[in-house]
């Protein structure tokens, strides 16, 4: 169960601004309902340049729905301009806080403000996607995830957390999270370091292969899930196919093969082999 602030509590119950907009200024939509998580927000401006009105439709959890419905009434009477300061830390802040694995449903308003705006700039209607749940939420301040640094680290070839700042905004308002983006920094670049090595090396035997998977599974997919109060247990490897068997809380969550795939899948063909294939036991 977890553990929610009687505001939050409030705006799950009784959500403002739900509903749907007629020829809106501003449209922004993010996530999808096979995700789990889906949120569009619609604005429009009043004669002084100000948001005026604004509706959002979502479909999630407690804390999304919350989130949603908070932003709605933060953005009200501000320009775009102060409107697009805000951070998916004074979402939660103005809800009293989030469990810190929920985070990420306050990252859903923020996304969603952002193709709201760019919308109404340009035209352009872009869904965006939603940080994964297992995904880890390291810049508090503006909703950036683990896996989201490591890639514009890995892509980039980032060595600084001021690069990492310029590209993604981590590490751009209070800097507690530095500490922990130069980590991120140094292990992306310990992994493709290995990464070299392996293409270069000769084709892994089984044994270093099962041996390699395993270890990917311990240090990049069984603290994510271990969080939720889920585990995960690696099978058999057969050639290609990795078999593996869901404990604790993942073994009956109905979101179990989008974190096969999206997760554990992802990890190892990263990590391990390209050609990888994950089931379930």
């Amino acid at each position: 169960m977890w553990d929610y602030t009687e505001k939050t509590l409030e705006h799950f119950k009784n959500p403002r601004n739900v509903g749907k907009m007629e020829h809106p200024d501003g449209v922004g939509q993010v996530g999808s309902l096979a995700c789990g998580d889906s949120l569009t927000l619609m604005f429009k401006l009043g004669a002084d340049g100000k948001i005026d009105d604004v509706k959002f439709q979502t479909f999630g959890c407690t804390s999304a729905i919350a989130s949603s419905s908070a932003l709605t009434e933060m953005v009200k009477g501000k320009t775009l301009v102060e409107a697009a300061k805000i951070t998916n830390q004074d979402i939660a802040n103005y809800l009293g806080g989030l469990p810190a694995q929920k985070m990420h449903c306050s990252v859903m308003g923020r996304e969603a403000l952002e193709a709201a705006i760019q919308n109404y700039k340009t035209g352009e209607t872009v869904v965006r996607d939603l940080p994964d749940e297992h995904d880890h939420v390291v810049c508090a301040c503006f909703g950036v995830t683990e896996s989201e640094i490591a890639r514009v680290v890995r892509e980039n070839s980032l060595t600084t957390v001021e690069q990492v700042t310029h590209y993604c905004k981590a590490g751009g308002a209070c800097g507690k999270c530095w500490g922990e983006i130069e980590k991120i920094i140094n292990k992306v670049g310990r992994l493709e370091g290995e990464k070299v090595e392996r293409e270069t090396a000769k084709p892994l035997t089984n044994l270093q292969k099962i041996k390699l998977i395993q270890e990917v599974i311990d240090r990049d997919v069984r603290p994510h899930l271990q969080r939720d109060g889920g585990d995960l247990e690696l099978v058999d490897v057969d050639g290609d196919k990795v078999v593996i068997a869901f404990r604790g809380l993942c073994a009956k969550c109905p979101s179990s093969a989008l974190t096969r795939v999206n997760l554990v899948q992802a990890k190892l063909r990263e990590h391990v082999l390209p050609t990888l294939t994950v089931v379930e036991e």
